[in-house]
């Protein structure tokens, strides 16, 4: 005997009644008994009409007639012709005894328990009895049986407790004289001792096919719905969730009972005492092997086998001393949520005693706070017993399975999954029998949390970074172009999936939950929205993604000043933007305590020397204990690159020209040949290198006329580059009579910062750097006399990015 239960969506329309029909031929001539929910969203009419009547508005005549409507057509649609006549006829007579129990309703005003159950149960009734006539009609040799002849409950409307001795009885009794082939019940609904119609809950139609199956001995207990198993999280969150082959009956009712919705949590139960496997399957993809669950062979080595999460939870907190050392404490606060009907779902105690807290379900608060607060009125009167804490909009977060008690440090991965991507834990639960971990956390947080334990416990240690992109011009759009060129490279040998969610120039901004489309990133942003630095920070903030990044690829002072609202949510921060690093000394220390307090990477390798690793390498000689006494260094590619094309032969005028055109310089040319871009550059090293110091202290001795300086556009500055020609001629020709050339040089040393136009002779290390090169000296306790040397390109949009692109990789292996 095999024991089939079809939920709404599998029986929602004529198309997918078919599916079903195919189903069931395919299982030949094996007997049958098939349990149906009603047609997919009906029960929820029947509510809303109930409710509707209830309150007396007429607008409940529209749902029934809706409900009519429904049932009507679906015969009409899989039942031939000559035979619909008594099929509409039955059908009609059941929508008239339900129009009845309505206008009842609507006449007493209120709908009670009693007769609500008698209202929600014609769902069930209606679609089993069509598609019963339908199998009919269609040559399978079936049977209709109303379940309320079969299922014995109490008198517990809206959720019967079952009666199994009763109810074993009237199916040993039926079933032994059944010779259909094909049985089909109505689930979720029942009946109590003296009649009435009861109904077993919410999600009931499980638990009739549980009872059905334990009572029948069933060999097997099939559960048809529209997703293929039982799943390591909720697909619909957790894109790269997948199907869960084999689980055992706890680890499935665990999973049930922390919003796993393809099962209802109590279908478990009379199974596994006659350990009858439950198999998860898909109406829709029939092929599909989906889940089975049955006994625990400990045939998987996973220790997680799934993440599952309840949403609209409340947790209510009862502390004071008046806890501490006094018996029965605990007992009047569980009875008197037991005596206002409220299920806990989740509870935690200090081993002080001094406090109790349980989560329960949302629209269980109000209740729950009255009641508690007249139970221990008197000693939240004497102060012994604080008044109740209440926090609502929370969800939690279960990692659940069978082998997870042999495995230590689970809860500890767990956990710091979650710290690192800025979620809180409000309160943590474990069973004795560490079959699941749980937290409880804000609600908003539920997405980003799923995915941060499914990448941790399920992708194979793939991580997924999420960049928002602010910046795409000639830095920026090498950078993107680098991220699409090596995705693929990056997933199969670092294992990172990295996807560019949003991105904004100074015009239009766009974002892509699933990833923008690299390739065609362009035309996508310019059907952006408008662009707006608040809007767009905000929209990654309600993103909420896991291990999110914020680039930026701008030299706007502007967006320099938006990283701490990065760093607070724990989005981590790159930059090529030097104005953030060379700011106000408090401002930098303040980002890079935020860093840390929000574990929140804030990386700025680009800032000095483009790509090369000069900030990387002085980190480590810095964390390894050594101390830099001396630096020296050229650290602009532009001016480099001035300096070494220009000659007697060349202007200034269109050296700079040519190094703006190529783009070693910024936007404005003033920042680099004012020394001020330098200025910067220096400064970050000597922050970095552990010392305290500001802008206004670097002397800067440049070689610019004040006219250049203050030259209020980049066609003003040009201009007055001609005019000093002679001037800049000079420069280079006492230089060259000394066998020297020019480089621009900046100097730490004895706490005072300098940079300038300097001759250097043969012979020194600056002599030969050729184009748009940078060096450093680092001279440190470990190399006094001969300097630590980090030498190669230090300008370009290409290394530049690439320097960004390095950071990002920085981030994916923290």
């Amino acid at each position: 005997m095999k024991v089939l239960k079809f939920g709404g969506t599998s029986v929602a329309s004529p198309e997918n009644i078919h599916k079903v029909k195919s189903i069931i031929q395919n299982n030949g001539e094996t007997p049958q008994t098939i349990i149906v929910s009603a047609f997919g969203g009906i029960t929820d009419t029947l509510l809303e009409t109930s409710r509707l009547a209830s309150e007396q508005n007429l607008d409940y005549k529209a749902s029934l007639e809706k409900i009519e409507k429904r049932h009507i057509d679906t015969i009409k649609s899989l039942i031939p012709i000559k035979k619909q006549s008594s099929v509409l006829s039955k059908v009609k007579s059941d929508l008239n005894t339900l129009e009845t129990l309505v206008e009842g309703s609507y006449l007493i005003g209120e709908v009670t328990p009693k007769l609500s159950d008698k209202i929600v149960g014609y769902g069930e009734l209606l679609s089993a009895y069509i598609i019963s006539e339908f199998f009919i009609a269609e040559g399978l040799n079936t049977q209709f049986k109303d379940s309320r002849e079969l299922i014995i409950t109490d008198d517990s409307f809206g959720k019967g407790k079952v009666d199994f001795k009763a109810t074993s009885e009237k199916c040993e009794a039926y079933f032994n004289q059944n010779k259909a082939n094909v049985t089909i019940l109505p689930g979720f609904i029942s009946a109590s001792k003296q009649g009435n119609s009861t109904t077993l809950g919410r999600g009931g139609s499980d638990y009739s096919a549980a009872i059905v199956s334990s009572v029948l001995n069933a060999d097997v207990l099939e559960i048809w719905t529209d997703v293929s198993g039982m799943y390591t999280a909720n697909p619909k969150m957790v894109k790269q969730a997948k199907c869960i082959s084999h689980l055992s009956y706890e680890e499935a009712m665990e999973l049930s009972h922390f919003g796993a919705k393809v099962l209802y949590p109590p279908t478990i139960q009379p199974v596994l005492d006659k350990e009858i496997p439950i198999i998860i399957k898909n109406t829709f993809a029939p092929e599909d092997e989906g889940t089975h669950v049955s006994k625990n062979t400990n045939g998987s080595q996973k220790t997680v086998r799934g993440i599952s999460h309840v949403e609209n939870i409340s947790l209510i907190s009862l502390e004071g001393p008046g806890l501490v050392g006094i018996p029965g404490i605990s007992k009047r606060f569980f009875e008197t949520l037991s005596l206002e009907n409220i299920s806990v779902v989740l509870i935690t105690q200090a081993s002080s005693e001094h406090s109790i807290c349980v989560g329960i379900a949302n629209n269980d608060v109000e209740r729950a706070k009255s009641a508690l607060e007249e139970t221990f009125a008197y000693e939240m009167q004497s102060h012994r017993i604080k008044p109740l804490q209440i926090e609502e909009d929370l969800a939690i977060v279960a990692l659940v399975g069978e082998n997870m008690k042999s495995h230590q440090g689970l809860s500890g991965q767990m956990f710091s999954t979650l710290g690192r991507n800025n979620v809180n834990i409000r309160a943590i639960a474990q069973g004795a029998s560490e079959r699941n971990i749980s937290a409880v956390i804000a609600k908003k947080d539920v997405k980003k949390a799923l995915n941060s334990l499914h990448e941790t416990f399920f992708e194979e240690n793939i991580k997924q970074l999420n960049l928002f992109v602010m910046g795409v011009g000639n830095v920026g759009a090498k950078f993107i172009e680098q991220i699409r060129s090596q995705s693929n490279y990056l997933k199969e040998e670092l294992k990172l999936n990295v996807r560019v969610i949003g991105m904004s120039n100074s015009r239009t901004m766009c974002f892509d939950e699933d990833g923008i489309d690299l390739n065609l990133w362009q035309n996508v942003l310019a059907e952006g929205e408008k662009a707006n630095p608040n809007t767009f920070f905000e929209r990654i903030r309600q993103l909420n993604f896991r291990n999110s990044v914020f680039v930026d690829n701008t030299a706007s002072e502007t967006i320099a000043q938006t990283y701490p609202n990065y760093l607070e949510n724990s989005i981590a921060v790159v930059t090529c933007n030097k104005i953030a690093c060379s700011s106000e000394y408090d401002y930098y220390q303040n980002l890079k305590q935020l860093s840390k307090k929000y574990n929140a990477p804030f990386l700025f390798e680009t800032n000095v020397g483009a790509g090369l690793p000069i900030i990387d390498t002085l980190k480590h000689l810095i964390v390894s204990g050594d101390k830099v006494h001396k630096i020296q260094a050229v650290l602009s590619g532009s001016l480099n690159f001035v300096f070494n094309t220009f000659d007697s032969s060349t202007t200034l005028h269109d050296v700079v020209k040519q190094a703006q055109e190529e783009g070693y310089t910024e936007p404005d040319p003033t920042i680099d040949l004012s020394g001020v871009d330098v200025m910067r550059k220096i400064l970050i090293l000597v922050r970095e290198s552990g010392n305290q110091l500001d802008m206004d202290a670097i002397e800067n001795n440049g070689f610019l006329p004040q006219e250049s300086l203050e030259a209020g556009s980049n066609d003003a500055f040009f201009k007055s580059l001609k005019k000093y020609e002679k001037d800049f001629q000079k420069l280079y020709s006492e230089a060259e009579n000394k066998d020297c050339k020019l480089k621009y040089v900046a100097q730490f040393e004895n706490g005072k910062a300098s940079v300038g136009l300097q001759q250097i002779p043969k012979g020194h290390d600056f002599y030969n750097l050729e184009g748009s090169d940078n060096i450093v000296l680092f001279f440190t306790e470990r190399y006094p006399n001969q300097p630590l040397i980090i030498k190669g390109a230090g300008a370009g949009a290409d290394v530049t990015a690439s320097g960004i692109f390095a950071d990002i990789i920085r981030i994916g292996n923290f």
